[in-house]
């Protein structure tokens, strides 16, 4: 194990060193146009493991800049498939039955083969149609290996990421905690009953059905869907099927799962979502979202926020949801935030994408020192790969304009679900109290105003590097005027041909001379230094 290792290492080392290694030293990630296509072009010769990577990667924008987010998207999660063999034995291993004996009929061609694990199509005992998906062999201690690999790597050039907002090692420790999940498919067996359970009474919905009993860590088992792409227009319009409604039913149906159930697929591309009767199918559920009720609701006061122009409300919810990195100007966020609002404001709600306005919230956040949570970075692609395929069916809808109808309708009566009796009388308290002292506070106002007592605080803002240009000018004007005194009086001394002389030329003159040109040549370079001639 030792000795793959070693040549593991050199051969990532080998493979990275050829496409020119700066996405690894460069923290900053040097804006040559081939750097970010080199690391998917990378990442594709080294193979399964580094392939699963970078689709993680290209989740995380708050890792990665757009270009490198937009080039590992592309990557192809399509490898050689295993021989049907070893996947006998993956299944057998499993449930210590063969597939003969489970299965009335296993295909051995596979459907798919991906990074991870590979698709069979089989039918039940019963006669029912389902998909087997078996894991790679050794896939965990591969991907595992790799990690170790690419950790090493990062703390020999730990210095390099020194001023990164993302401590690299901890991202990577992440990632392969995600991958960790998605190696389990227990996992997914799970998130499809939980998605089930959401959306039972969604009529134009259909989530397909586990066979429990044939699933496992490394199998899983689930019916196959009969259908096509969401986005095959030409089928869509052969079925006859209003584009215009269905984009409208794509969009309530993630929106109800982000802002009602806060469990949302993570990954809607065309290839995971089929029309199947009629009905929208949700399908692959390895990556899903998970939101907390308190991030559930701050997202609603967002998008309110946006809608009733409240920056304030903007600034409490992301403060309430972020983890503070440095210091943070509250100042410099309202004004961050204020800029953007009044950008999308005032322009038509039609011209406004819902991803596009939260990735730039997530920008500045960034640019303030606040970390947002990885869920809502997955969230950011969910919606900008859903508008896509928004956009692909229906281009009229935009998903701003179901968004806020949905929060306002949602929320009209929320002040009222989650306000106790209790905490009623609290703020009733608290109401009178203030409402009580409100008099008095004006007419002590009004008495300081009138006495003279009162003061007016203002903050003068980036002042220090004006007034500190203003007393280099001060100092270089007053410079000048010596070294102009020094001319004149030395000029005088010489016209009068006082004091010492040396070959009947005075010594004081000259030497009056000599120091204002020197003065003079150091004034001079001190103004050429300073680039403001």
């Amino acid at each position: 194990m030792q000795l793959n290792s070693v040549n593991r290492f050199r051969e990532i080392v080998k493979v990275l060193a050829s496409y020119g290694f700066g996405y690894i030293v460069d923290s900053k990630f040097s804006k040559q146009n081939k750097l970010p296509e080199n690391l998917r072009r990378a990442f594709e010769e080294l193979g399964p493991t580094f392939i699963k990577i970078g689709q993680i990667l290209s989740t995380r924008p708050d890792l990665l800049s757009p270009p490198y987010i937009l080039e590992l998207s592309k990557l192809q999660d399509s490898v050689p498939p295993e021989s049907i063999e070893t996947v006998e034995k993956v299944f057998f291993d499993e449930f210590s039955i063969s597939t003969t004996e489970s299965f009335e009929k296993f295909y051995e061609n596979p459907l798919a083969s991906a990074s991870i694990s590979q698709v069979h199509k089989a039918i039940l005992k019963d006669g029912r149609e389902v998909i087997v998906k078996i894991q790679r062999p050794d896939i965990a201690e591969k991907m595992n290996l790799d990690i170790s690999i690419l950790l090493r790597l990062i703390k020999f050039t730990k210095a390099k990421f020194s001023d990164a907002l993302i401590d690299p090692e901890q991202a990577l420790h992440e990632i392969l905690s995600i991958t960790n999940l998605e190696l389990d498919f227990n996992n997914e067996v799970k998130n499809i009953n939980t998605f089930k359970i959401f959306n039972k009474d969604i009529a134009f919905q259909y989530v397909p059905y586990v066979v429990q009993d044939l699933c496992s860590t490394k199998v899983l088992t689930m019916e196959r869907v009969h259908g096509f792409k969401v986005d095959d227009i030409s089928k869509l319009l052969m079925a006859h099927y209003n584009l215009e409604d269905l984009g409208k039913k794509l969009a309530l149906s993630y929106l109800k799962q982000v802002l009602q159930d806060g469990f949302f697929h993570g990954d809607p591309h065309p290839g995971n979502i089929f029309i199947c009767d009629g009905k929208i199918c949700f399908i692959d559920f390895g990556i899903m979202g998970n939101l907390s009720n308190s991030l559930k609701l701050t997202l609603n006061d967002m998008i309110l926020a946006v809608a009733f122009n409240d920056i304030n409300k903007m600034i409490s919810a992301l403060l309430s949801i972020g983890i503070r990195r440095g210091y943070v100007d509250r100042n410099k966020l309202y004004e961050d935030l204020d800029y953007l609002l009044a950008n999308y404001l005032s322009v038509s709600l039609n011209n406004i994408q819902v991803s596009v306005l939260l990735s730039e919230v997530f920008d500045i956040a960034k640019q303030n020192n606040i970390r947002l949570p990885r869920d809502l970075t997955l969230l950011i692609r969910g919606l900008v790969i859903l508008e896509g395929v928004i956009v692909t069916i229906a281009p009229d809808i935009k998903l701003i304009d179901i968004a806020i109808p949905y929060v306002k309708a949602n929320n009209k009566f929320s002040i009222l679900n989650h306000l106790d009796f209790n905490t009623l009388i609290m703020r009733s308290y608290s109401f009178i109290k203030d409402s009580s002292r409100l008099p008095s506070k004006l007419i002590e106002l009004s008495d300081s105003v009138i006495s003279g007592r009162a003061k007016l605080q203002l903050e003068h803002k980036n002042l220090n590097t004006p007034i500190s240009e203003l007393n280099k000018g001060i100092n270089r004007l007053v410079f000048a005027l010596i070294i102009s005194s020094m001319i004149i009086g030395s000029s005088t001394i010489l016209n009068s041909n006082i004091g010492p002389k040396i070959y009947n030329i005075s010594i004081i003159g000259i030497t009056g001379f000599v120091t204002a040109a020197f003065m003079g040549f150091w004034l001079l370079i001190s103004i050429m230094k300073s680039g403001k001639l």
